[in-house]
């Protein structure tokens, strides 16, 4: 039985809905702070909150001058990692408040 020419795969469907309304960023930015708790982990993700991304930087408060310090050094590693996961370039700097 062969497919008609308007049948499609549900993902493809959903993937060039995404593509027409120019949503695949905002749907990577929302699984990158998704996953922000996975990357981190949970005592990192339990000091800080508030993210948000604006402009490809990632705004995160921190509630601890010394783990605010420490992410700072971490700061490209962590970028690299948080775009990795979500699955492309969404964030080029991380402002930690």
């Amino acid at each position: 039985m062969g497919r008609d020419s308007n049948e499609f795969k549900l993902g493809d469907a959903l993937k060039q809905m995404l593509k027409t309304y120019k949503l695949e960023g905002r749907m990577k930015e929302t699984h990158l702070i998704n996953s922000w708790g996975k990357v981190v982990g949970r005592m990192i993700d339990q000091h800080t909150s508030n993210l948000y991304i604006k402009n490809k930087t990632l705004f995160v408060r921190v509630d601890s001058a010394a783990l605010r310090n420490e992410l700072a050094y971490a700061k490209t590693k962590l970028i690299n990692a948080l775009n990795k996961e979500a699955g492309g370039e969404v964030i080029v700097d991380i402002v930690l408040r």
